[in-house]
């Protein structure tokens, strides 16, 4: 299967799931086919979602502070998620 391009700190949107239709964050690459993501609302840092990359719709933006502090190992806070999300989003 193709890897679609979704990175660390990339904002995407589900397209199926409970979830459908709402943006995300992603903040891990579990392997070729699923990344965990959380938007800091529904799904916090603490309860990841673990999705299917194939379920996520690429938005073409990222949020390259979360992509940095993961990568130096800092913690995010949900709050950062939410305002982040909210920024890309105006």
């Amino acid at each position: 299967m193709n890897k679609l391009p979704v990175e660390l700190g990339s904002i995407v949107i589900s397209k199926a799931g409970r979830d459908q239709g709402r943006a995300f964050v992603v903040v891990g690459e579990v392997d070729d086919d699923f990344v965990m993501v959380a938007n800091g609302g529904l799904r916090k840092m603490d309860r990841q979602k673990k999705k299917r990359r194939k379920h996520l719709k690429p938005t073409g933006r990222v949020v390259a502070a979360v992509a940095e502090r993961l990568a130096s190992g800092q913690a995010i806070e949900d709050h950062e998620l939410r305002d982040w999300l909210s920024e890309e989003e105006e």
